[in-house]
């Protein structure tokens, strides 16, 4: 779950007695409650002048080891146990920002969200490319050629636009606390026959724009649904149980910062219940718009956060391996399991189920603000 224990980190647990969340960090493999005035949400904290001093001085109370409150079942209100690491921050998400992957997204366009016409498109798309989109850079003269070579060959979408375009895709993934954490079950829209898991860097950002930390996320995506018309982008990407962010915050200081996140190494397995199992890699060096890039285009005098914001940072990985059927690639089974890794960030483990079947999203914000001011907390 989390492989630097001498990380600074920030995260949220369910804890029983209060009946509501509580804000903790990790000390000596401990998991410390350090919610307080002024410390009541994660927000809350990301909002100080220098968060990472604060919550590496917050006085607390040891809940239990890391070991044993992670294996504690998500869902069950009797147990301590962890929750998404972000609370009344806007959870916002950017799409296509590896040119390469950006391909996938066009395939998806051009099949209309059939899978079996994909191969076809996928191998008439590569024979203009080629490795044309290696290393590239949006929004530069290079990225201007590749698009128009492709639009020459009748290959326009629009995915192209944002893909390597000036201005990036910044979408919004997911409501104000309805993400799910570490170990929990992850929602798939019934309506889907199509779809994957994204491994991804997440942005902690606060109100003046300022990156103060990273964690690991999963932007589950619906191919055939987004593949009909992006227009449908907010019923594929925004359902119940359908972002999953963790398993905790680390916070930037001397031992880890944005450089890091640049390097950053993601892995993905994913362990089907019939025994299949695919691997897949992101590399954010990879990445071709820069995350500070990224953070200006959804935050400034446009638009404003008050309570910060969450931000995916995309992904390069798309998944074609077939699964059951030649031609088709891959596609998630319900009862898959999906493990999110990368060096510093720790692991987030997920597993695959219907949106209509997870446990409904209950907890907003108007519950979370009657629990702290039953606890003296605002």
């Amino acid at each position: 779950m989390i492989d630097d224990v001498s990380g600074l980190w920030i995260g949220r647990v369910w804890l029983p007695e209060a009946a509501g969340p509580a804000v903790v960090t990790l000390r000596d493999g401990e998991i410390i409650d350090i919610t307080g005035k002024g410390a009541a949400t994660v927000s809350e904290i990301l909002e100080k002048d220098d968060p990472a001093d604060f919550v590496r001085h917050a006085p607390g109370r040891a809940l239990g080891p890391l070991a044993e409150i992670a294996e504690a079942p998500p869902g069950d209100a009797a147990a301590i146990h962890f929750l998404a690491p972000c609370d009344l921050q806007a959870v916002k998400a950017c799409g296509v920002t590896f040119a390469r992957s950006m391909v996938e997204r066009v395939i998806e366009e051009k099949a209309a969200g059939d899978p079996a016409r994909a191969e076809a498109i996928r191998a008439r798309v590569g024979a203009v490319i080629g490795d044309s989109l290696r290393d590239i850079r949006a929004g530069s003269d290079e990225a201007q050629r590749v698009k128009q070579a492709l639009i020459g060959e009748g290959m326009w979408s629009q995915y192209l636009e944002v893909g390597i375009g000036p201005d990036a895709e910044v979408f919004s993934k997911a409501q104000v606390l309805s993400s799910v954490g570490p170990g929990a079950e992850i929602g798939l829209h019934p309506v889907s026959t199509w779809n994957n898991p994204e491994p991804e860097v997440v942005l902690a950002v606060s109100s003046a724009g300022r990156i103060v930390g990273a964690t690991l996320g999963n932007d589950v995506n619906l191919r055939d649904v987004e593949g009909r018309s992006a227009l449908l982008l907010s019923k594929a990407k925004d359902n119940n149980a359908s972002s999953a962010i963790g398993p905790m915050i680390r916070l930037f200081d001397a031992t880890f910062s944005l450089d890091d996140v640049r390097r950053a190494e993601l892995t993905l397995r994913v362990e089907g219940p019939e025994g299949f199992v695919l691997d897949g890699h992101s590399s954010m060096s990879e990445i071709s718009r820069d995350p500070e890039d990224l953070v200006r285009q959804t935050i400034g005098r446009h638009h404003q956060y008050p309570d910060g914001f969450m931000l995916y940072l995309g992904t390069l990985f798309a998944p074609t391996e077939d699964r059951d059927v030649k031609g088709e690639g891959f596609t998630h089974k319900i009862g898959d399991t999906v493990t999110i890794s990368a060096p510093g960030l720790g692991s987030l483990v997920n597993t695959v189920r219907l949106s209509t079947e997870c446990a409904p999203w209950t907890f907003g914000i108007s519950a979370l603000m009657r629990n702290l001011a039953g606890r003296g907390l605002v």
